[in-house]
């Protein structure tokens, strides 16, 4: 996947001076070989300056990998360790931090090689809130080497999402359309997550596109495009305007993404946009989306964040839907009940006019798109990608910012069914455990509009982590809770 960051951690020992500094030299080594032994060698770097026990070493581990390149840090108790340096240590380091500990190995030697991390991280996890750094704490901190090796490998998607906001512009062509108001975009908590915004006319937009025409690289991305598509290539006069559109994003990209080092775009794709382009952006939106450049419709700058989100935590395509409409009772009948183990409640269909990768489709053709079509010529409807979404486990989830600047997400994990939809467009039949009552109390009850990112596979846990670190405060983030836990406003006796 391209456009976003690569994690490099490093893992920095801490130790309290009145313990012995060879338990947390000796723990830290292992750690690391547990790590490379399973993981990706390249993605840590273990720190040998020193072992910090001072304000002193705390600086020149800092100093050190920053030098080696590290973007993340593993601060890691091998014994007991000093609150106030190991905290100093997080709150100097430019990225995201995560705390481990050292469990004891063994019960013969539980004197000299006692090392009571777990009492340590305590302290820790006290002064990190007194001095109000963030860091990420695994659910149970405290291991021997192959299990902090393995908790240092869930951070690493947890990292790089963050690592890729603080270096994310948004590039949006609008305003939304009419009636599209459910997808408001207060920019205001986008600065508070260190993210760019960018915000243009579609008529710059449309400027820009009739200065690429006859580019000379249109025919070799036209081909790509037929390569792509193969016997799903329905509409193939269509494609060397796609592909002129395409490279207008792609060169708007380059000129615009200034310092920062990624970029999502929020586009424009109607009501006005068929009639002057001629065209509907669907297909290539999935293509960019594909290659890791997140391209949200309908202007929705908060989708186009959460697509990226989920890029970064599942380093995989994404999708944006619709939480669009109900299954019906006939097709449930047919299809589902008593071959899967979910109420026609529980499921739903998720819909895009053709914005989907075909690499997350079990087949596209390209089409003209119906529900424009239905009041516009067809001719400027073509460009849409249609099929059904492939079954798999699927995480559900949004990031948005409410009118008075409050963080808010929701994240809920389930599948889509091998199912066919009989529909059209990029659609899928969704199952969500308990989808019914949380449709209800998180989805209505909080406001959310219809838009939500879907990323390809169970990422709820990391995905959560992320929300949490960038500071969406815990009753904020909603998920779909199960039967017998009430929601807030659930009524009782419903």
């Amino acid at each position: 996947m391209e456009n976003m960051p690569r994690v490099k951690l490093g893992i920095v020992a801490v130790s309290r001076d009145c313990f012995p500094e060879s338990l947390s030299v000796n723990r830290r080594k292992a750690v690391a070989e547990a790590y490379r032994a399973k993981y990706d060698p390249e993605d840590i770097y273990e720190c040998p300056v020193c072992i910090v026990e001072s304000e002193i070493h705390m600086v020149q581990a800092l100093e050190d990998v920053k030098r080696a390149g590290c973007n993340g840090l593993v601060v890691y108790l091998g014994n007991f360790g000093p609150e106030i340096a190991e905290t100093l240590l997080a709150r100097h380091f430019d990225g995201p931090v995560m705390f481990i500990a050292a469990a004891e190995e063994t019960g013969s030697n539980l004197i000299q090689g006692r090392g009571d991390a777990y009492c340590g991280m305590l302290n820790a996890s006290y002064n990190l809130k007194l001095r109000e750094v963030r860091a990420y704490i695994p659910e149970y901190p405290v291991g021997d080497a192959a299990q902090c090796a393995d908790m240092i490998a869930e951070f690493v998607p947890i990292a790089r999402a963050i690592i890729g906001l603080s270096g994310l512009k948004i590039i949006s062509f609008g305003p939304r359309p009419l009636n599209f108001l459910a997808c408001n975009a207060p920019i205001k908590r986008l600065y508070d997550l260190g993210v760019e915004i960018e915000e243009n006319s579609e008529l710059d937009l449309f400027e820009a596109f009739n200065k690429h025409a006859g580019d000379a690289r249109i025919p070799d991305v036209v081909r790509d495009m037929a390569a792509e598509l193969g016997a799903g290539n329905k509409k193939p006069e269509i494609l060397e305007k796609l592909a002129q559109y395409e490279l207008t994003l792609l060169d708007w990209v380059e000129a615009h993404k200034g310092y920062r080092k990624y970029v999502a775009i929020a586009g424009k794709c109607w009501p006005a946009f068929q009639t002057q382009f001629g065209f509907v952006p669907c297909y290539v939106n999935s293509r960019l989306t594909g290659r890791g450049i997140p391209v949200s419709c309908e202007v929705d700058i908060y989708g186009a964040l959460s697509e990226f989100i989920g890029t970064c935590v599942s380093d995989d395509v994404v999708t944006l839907l619709d939480i669009n409409n109900s299954v019906p009772t006939d097709l449930y009948e047919e299809d589902i009940k008593g071959t899967y183990s979910y109420t026609q409640r529980e499921t739903f269909m998720g819909f895009h006019c053709g914005n989907t990768s075909s690499k997350k489709l079990s087949f596209c053709e390209m089409k003209h798109q119906l529900i424009m079509a239905r009041s516009l010529p067809e001719e400027v409807t073509q460009g849409t990608l249609e099929g059904d979404i492939q079954p798999g486990a699927i995480t559900f989830f949004r990031l948005q910012s409410t009118a008075d600047s409050k963080l808010r997400a929701y994240i809920a994990q389930g599948e889509v069914l091998p199912v066919a939809t009989r529909s059209f467009g990029a659609i899928g039949i969704f199952a969500i455990p308990q989808m019914d009552r949380f449709y209800r109390h998180v989805l209505i009850e909080k406001n959310f509009p219809h838009h939500g990112a879907v990323a390809f596979g169970h990422f709820g846990k990391a995905i959560y982590e992320v929300f949490k670190y960038i500071g969406v405060a815990p009753e904020e983030i909603g998920f779909n809770q199960p039967a017998g836990m009430l929601y807030k406003t659930e009524n009782p006796f419903a």
